[in-house]
Formats: C-alpha cells, structure tokens, sequence
C-alpha cells in the first residue's frame, strides 16, 4: 500500500468515526438528554439551573468600619459562561450586545428545540469605575443571566458581619480599610433554593463566618427569616446613615437615584453600589 492511499484510508477512518459520533449525539439529543442522561428540554421543560458550588462564589467587602466589615457574595460572567455550556451546551445558547440611549444591553437566548426558535432574556449594565465599556459588557451579560436564573441564590444570603476583633482594620485618614481575603469554603441550600449554612475563612484559613444548617419548621423559618430581614434593613439604615450624615446627601437623594420607594428594598447590590458612591463622595464643609 502507497503512502497516498494509506492517508487516504485514516482520513475515511477518521471521517466514519466522526460520523458515528454525529449519530450518537443525535440518538441522545432525541431522547432528551446528554450523555445519556433523561434531562427534559431545558427551556420547555423550564429546569433548574444548577446551584452555585463554594469555589465559584467570591467574597467583597462592602463596608468598612471600626467596628468591623460587611461581606457580600458574588460570581463573576466566567462562572456564567461555564454554567450555561454546561446546561444548554456551547452551542445552545448566546449573546449579543446593542448599545441603546447610551447603555449597553445584553440579550442571552437559550435554543428551544420544541418550538425550533431562540427564547431570549435581555437586561442593561451600569459603568464601572474602571474599563467603562468592559465593566458594561460583563454586567449586562451577568444581570441578563440572572433573569435566566443564574446566581439568584445569592440573594438569599445573610447578612455577613465581621468584627473588628477578627478582621484586620486599619484607619487611613477619615476612612478605615482592610487587607483581609476572604473565601467562601462551604455553602448548601435547602429545598427552596435558599442558602442554609455558610462558612467563610479569611487569608489564613481561619474561620470567620458561619452559618449553621438548622431543621427547622416552615414557620420557624419564616419568622426568623423576616426577623434577620427586618435587622438587616436596620443596620444598612445605621450605615448609611452615617455616610449621608457625613456627606450631606439626602436618603430621598438615594433612593430616587435607584428608583426605590423604601430603604428596606433595596437589593444587597444597589446596597453596595449606594455606599460605594457616597465613599467616594467629599466630606460635606463643616
């Protein structure tokens, strides 16, 4: 046999392998599933998107006080990217940018094989403070996968306060700030998609934060939840105030800023996003 016809004979090889694995794919695909597995159509069926795992979920400090510091929790759109490939496959979902009144929208379609069509969600970004377009771009596709249903546990969380006995706060000028890294090491969630325990360790591994996993009755858990609502809202409010108190900016100047009717509405971002705001603002003139 000649070299050609050799090279000739793998590629038809290669070319017949190809074609089986095609074939399998579409055996699966009919069957509903991937990898074999019986999964219903992801956008007919309306499934669950999978929960975040400890090591996609990031740790910020929002507030930074002598008394301590606030933790909020969040994911980056890498987090998003893999999770969606994972559900729908690369090449069952995608996203367009379109720049509409100076803001820059992202729309996530997920493919509806039933009805033959793309299913879209769309959501805008807000400017960060640095790479203005980049920081649009990852925020619209973030918020956009968040109407998909990506993250919304995180919303669920405590609220996560530091103290200063265990955090490391130091003062530098008229504000305090921090070195601390933090990480979330374990989480779970209960039947309702919500957070019920959470640790949190700082750079040295140490345990810093936890919230522990309790069996309790429904109405337990409902009136501990409005109680945990109802001091959270307290301390934003003592929080805020502080800074408002410090920089002359009215509430009623914050909360029409972000189209909020009550301080107790507002979300743990638009919390972060106000207070980071009024950081930046000057010390109002004695």
């Amino acid at each position: 046999m000649t070299a050609k016809q050799e090279l000739a004979k793998k590629a038809g090889s290669i070319k017949e392998k190809d074609l089986q694995e095609q074939n399998k794919r579409g055996e699966e695909q009919e069957k509903g599933g991937i990898h074999g597995k019986d999964v219903e159509s992801p956008v007919r069926g309306q499934p669950m998107l999978r929960l975040l795992r400890a090591d996609e979920i990031e740790c910020r400090v929002g507030v930074v006080n002598e008394k301590g510091l606030s933790l909020l929790l969040f994911k980056d759109a890498r987090v998003d990217q893999k999770i969606l490939d994972e559900t729908f496959t690369p090449f069952g979902w995608r996203r367009t940018h379109q720049s509409i009144d100076g803001n820059l929208y992202c729309t996530v379609e997920i493919w509806d094989e039933e009805k033959r069509q793309w299913i879209a969600k769309q959501d805008v970004g807000t400017t960060s403070y640095s790479e203005k377009e980049k920081g649009q771009a990852s925020d619209s596709f973030k918020r956009a996968c968040f109407n998909w249903g990506l993250g919304r546990e995180l919303y669920t969380a405590p609220f996560i306060w530091i103290s200063a006995g265990i955090a490391s706060i130091q003062q530098k000028g008229d504000r305090y700030i921090t070195t601390d890294r933090f990480s979330v090491d374990s989480i779970s969630y209960n039947e309702e998609r919500e957070i019920n325990s959470l640790v949190i360790l700082n750079g040295k591994r140490n345990k810093v934060f936890e919230l522990k996993q309790e069996a309790e009755p429904q109405k337990k858990r409902e009136a501990k939840k409005k109680t945990e609502t109802k001091d959270m809202a307290e301390t934003q409010r003592k929080v805020l105030e502080e800074e408002l108190d410090r920089t002359g900016v009215t509430i009623e100047a914050v909360m029409e800023r972000y189209q909020i009717e009550r301080l107790e509405d507002m979300t743990p971002e638009i919390y972060e996003k106000a207070l980071q705001g009024l950081k930046k603002t000057k010390t109002k003139a004695a």
